[in-house]
């Protein structure tokens, strides 16, 4: 059975940064792509970031680009979201998941295409 635990949520002041970790349990990591959402109290669940299973290939979503980055260790079956210049909008809860594509797929943005889903992290950004 496939587990991803999200781990390095928590409360941080704006401008700040938080380093969230997702690992993967019960399956060959690496044949996953591996995909960040995240919801923010009262909205839906959005696309954050995504990458591919070698690590070639990242996505992110306009609002966090140059200022996010996912990046992937596969020796430690971890995908990682790098969160720097923290602003109070990206307060949410954050979860990964991962998506069993093709080695040389591009990952999606789509949330319906992923498989697994953790059961998330909360992230508050205080002002």
């Amino acid at each position: 059975q496939v587990q991803l635990v999200e781990s390095g949520g928590g409360l941080v002041q704006a401008g700040g940064s938080l380093r969230l970790s997702c690992i993967v349990s019960g399956s060959t990591f690496s044949s996953y792509a591996m995909g960040w959402f995240r919801q923010p109290p009262g909205r839906e669940r959005e696309f954050v970031a995504a990458i591919s299973r070698r690590g070639g290939v990242t996505l992110a979503a306009d609002s966090v680009k140059g200022r996010f980055t996912i990046s992937r260790d596969n020796a430690k079956d971890t995908v990682y979201l790098q969160m720097n210049s923290l602003k109070p909008e990206d307060t949410a809860v954050y979860y990964c998941a991962a998506d069993r594509i093709g080695a040389l797929a591009i990952p999606t943005m789509n949330p319906d295409s992923y498989d697994y889903w953790g059961q998330g992290t909360q992230v508050t950004v205080s002002s």
